[in-house]
């Protein structure tokens, strides 16, 4: 099932429709949907499709003759001729009137074999290409190599690409659209926060058994797909891969400072850094800082977390206990997960998707203020889990609850009290999400009190 991606189908046409030729780079990683975008556009469209398999350069080559020779027909690209890149790229943009689709994904696969080839297509897009009435597309899911190769300035194709696309995982807004079952909001947020919104992973999803029964048979047991995932993510990307495993551990598991991760992985302070950048531009890790900061770069209250929802599970429950797992203890393992899976990380989900939300009511001019940016901030001694702000200053406060508790008066007025630490203004707005809803008291103070919102769950605004 294709599902969403109408902004990037829409960037695509519009690549597409460019009087002349057009060059789109297609990054993002893996399973998280690139070669599926790729074929739904090129639906109805004149195309060639080719996937880079891992082989030497003169094999690649062959087989790239061989898909082209299949869709243009061209007597010259037979297998008993020959031919080299150039000619046959010459032969793919030349064989028909109408603009044709050139899609080579797995485009790193290509660099490995011949880390020249990003200069040999150079030539071919100087000299061959740019001429043409063609659309080329290169796609890839090493994303440091994909940079490396095709974005970055040092990259001989710097300068040529029309647009780029770095694809990430499908949104929980559109999350539901992958199952036929009218299925509740909450309940959805247990699957989301075990596959994320990588569509290879919620294909495993079946809402006909629960969230704990999927985890077993899809993650727990030795020879299930997502038992070793990680490992095939992250082995071809990153060397050492043993010091990345420890680091994203110690991430998973709470501790977010440099000091605590160095700490706990056993990774002196000075090497983290490396290692944190390379899983930061692999979009592994993300580092966050309280959104009043002025300089976030230099700000020294950054936290570290991972961005992968599935990767982040993994790491906090799966990788610590692989012995148990080898030795067939899968559900002790299962029993320790139902323990935790709920409040160390279901509950942190639930909190990005608030955010989410918030931003998302702010895009649509929700809120009588555009706010500027919206993020978390936090102190020695508070957190607020949303706070928006406007010229600098914070304008929007905003807690997160995900108990089985109904929300009364008493978080409005603690999140009141943690606001006047940023601002004491009266016109500030205030916004509580409750995985479970509202006490009625607190719900008649917000229809008195117009800059205060209530949310039931991810989406139901009450008030």
């Amino acid at each position: 099932m294709f599902v969403d991606r109408k902004d990037e189908l829409k960037f695509l046409q519009k690549e597409y429709e460019r009087n002349g030729a057009s060059f789109v780079v297609i990054y993002g990683r893996r399973r998280v949907g690139k070669t599926e975008l790729i074929k739904e556009f090129s639906k109805f469209r004149k195309s060639i499709y080719f996937l880079a398999t891992q082989e030497d350069e003169e094999q690649l080559k062959r087989s790239f003759q061989k898909v082209v020779y299949k869709v243009t027909k061209a007597p010259v690209l037979k297998p008993e001729n020959v031919l080299d890149w150039e000619d046959i790229f010459l032969v793919a943009s030349s064989s028909f009137s109408e603009k044709i689709v050139i899609a080579i994904d797995e485009f790193q696969n290509i660099v490995l074999a011949n880390p020249s080839f990003p200069s040999i297509l150079q030539k071919i897009w100087d000299n061959v290409l740019k001429d043409k009435n063609v659309m080329l597309i290169l796609c890839g899911s090493l994303i440091s190599m994909m940079h490396e190769s095709t974005l970055a300035y040092s990259s001989p194709l710097y300068g040529r690409r029309t647009g780029q696309i770095k694809l990430k995982p499908i949104s929980f807004t559109h999350y539901k659209e992958f199952f036929k079952e009218d299925t509740g909001e909450m309940t959805l947020l247990k699957y989301f926060a075990v596959t994320g919104g990588v569509p290879k992973y919620i294909e495993l999803v079946d809402l006909s058994k629960d969230v704990y029964e999927m985890i077993r048979d899809n993650i727990l047991e030795k020879n299930s797909f997502l038992f070793e995932e990680p490992f095939f993510l992250l082995e071809r990307d990153l060397k050492e891969t043993g010091s990345y495993f420890s680091i994203l551990k110690t991430i998973s598991l709470g501790n977010r400072r440099l000091s605590s991760i160095a700490a706990k992985s056993g990774i002196k302070q000075q090497s983290l850094s490396y290692y944190l950048k390379v899983l930061s531009d692999m979009d592994i890790v993300k580092r966050e800082v309280p959104v009043t900061e002025k300089n976030p770069e230099k700000s020294k209250k950054g936290l570290y977390f991972i961005k992968d929802y599935f990767l982040d599970f993994w790491f906090k429950f799966v990788y610590p206990n692989l012995s148990f797992l080898e030795m067939g203890e899968t559900e002790y393992v299962m029993e320790e997960i139902k323990k935790y899976f709920e409040e160390k990380h279901v509950s942190f989900v639930y909190e990005d998707l608030c955010r989410e939300k918030v931003k998302e009511l702010n895009s649509t001019e929700f809120f009588p203020l555009k706010f500027e940016k919206i993020g978390r901030w936090w102190d020695k001694h508070e957190e607020i889990d949303i706070v928006g702000t406007l010229k600098g200053k914070a304008k929007l406060f905003g807690e997160c609850k995900f108990t089985k508790k109904l929300v009364g008066l008493d978080i409005y007025y603690s999140l009141l009290e943690k606001s006047r630490k940023l601002s004491d203004e009266e016109d500030n707005f205030f916004i509580i999400f409750s995985k479970s809803g509202f006490e009625k008291s607190l719900i008649e103070l917000s229809k008195l009190r117009k800059n205060l919102l209530l949310v039931k769950g991810v989406s139901n605004v009450i008030q």
